[in-house]
Parts: C-alpha cells; sequence; structure tokens
C-alpha cells in the first residue's frame, strides 16, 4: 500500500499539472490543425464533383447506337442523371459549345475529331475519347495527347472513373 500511496503523491506534483496543461493545449492545436486541412483539402474537392454531378452535362459524341451504350453505361452506374447527358451527332457538333464535358466515340467521329475541338469553350471542358485499343494511330495520338485535359480511354470501367476525374479537375462555369 505504501507504493501505491507514494505513487499517487508522486502523481500529484505540480510538475505534472504543467504538463498535462501543455498536452491539452497540443491536443487541441492538433485537431484544429487537422480540421483546418480537411477543410482546405477534401471539401473544395467534394464541392467540385458535386457541382460536376448535378450540374455539368456530358455531351456524347456518337452514333445513335454507341450513344445508347454510352449513355446506358453512366446512367446505369446511378451517378449520372439521365437529364445531364446530351446526344451530339456528326452534323450538329455545335450543339456542344455550351456543354462542359465532351465524351467522344472515337470510331463514330475519328474524321471529325478536329470539329470536335475546335466547339470547347476553352481548355476547361475536358474530352474523353472512348476508343478500342490500338485504334488510334501514333500520329494522332500524339495530336490528342498535347491538349490540356483530354484523356483517351479504353475500357468502359476505366471511362467511369476518368469522366469523375476530369469532373474535379475541371471548374464549373455557372453562366453557362
Amino acid at each position: 500500500m505504501d507504493l501505491l500511496t507514494d505513487m499517487q503523491v508522486f502523481l500529484k506534483h505540480p510538475c505534472f499539472d504543467i504538463i498535462d496543461k501543455i498536452a491539452t493545449v497540443g491536443m487541441f492545436l492538433g485537431v484544429c490543425y487537422t480540421a483546418y486541412l480537411i477543410i482546405r483539402g477534401i471539401l473544395p474537392v467534394l464541392y467540385r464533383l458535386g457541382l460536376g454531378l448535378s450540374m455539368r452535362k456530358v455531351a456524347i459524341f456518337a452514333s445513335t447506337e454507341s450513344y445508347e451504350s454510352l449513355k446506358a453505361t453512366l446512367v446505369d452506374s446511378k451517378i449520372f442523371k439521365q437529364k445531364n447527358i446530351v446526344h451530339i451527332k456528326k452534323d450538329n457538333i455545335d450543339k456542344a459549345k455550351n456543354e462542359s464535358l465532351f465524351l467522344v466515340d472515337w470510331e463514330t467521329f475519328e474524321n471529325k475529331i478536329d470539329d470536335v475541338f475546335s466547339a470547347r469553350k476553352s481548355d476547361q471542358t475536358a474530352v474523353i475519347i472512348y476508343a478500342q485499343p490500338s485504334s488510334i494511330p501514333n500520329e494522332r495520338m500524339s495530336q490528342i495527347g498535347n491538349r490540356a485535359n483530354t484523356v483517351v480511354v479504353n475500357f468502359r470501367g476505366r471511362l467511369l472513373n476518368d469522366i469523375l476525374t476530369s469532373l474535379i479537375t475541371t471548374s464549373f462555369d455557372r453562366k453557362s
């Protein structure tokens, strides 16, 4: 019992009271700094993703058959709303000028890809080209690769990931 009593007396020393207060202040500052990092780092990304999913439209450049297939992929994911998907045909590329994300079926728009790029308002309009593996010639691929916010994808699962990433990395203009 003497050891227990001696230990209690030792821990009630004023030095331990100071250490306790310093540790409490340190924990409080650590929690505040962590909250600051979350607010500065994670919340803006979540906000941009939320805006992108709720307000931005995906313009799908494709034939009717390819459009239905790509649209089904987006809608079936339950991430995109059907009302936010617009079909763009070869003869009305200018209809996409106000859209903020372009999904291009390479097979349909291979010869009109320059028109698709010229329909972008700015480099903030992401262009995702869906193509079969090795269907884009190397010289064309390097031309596409030199453009800002452009992605070439050849798998449906990867397509959804690239669209979500593009929604986060490009800004949303409320005026359009």
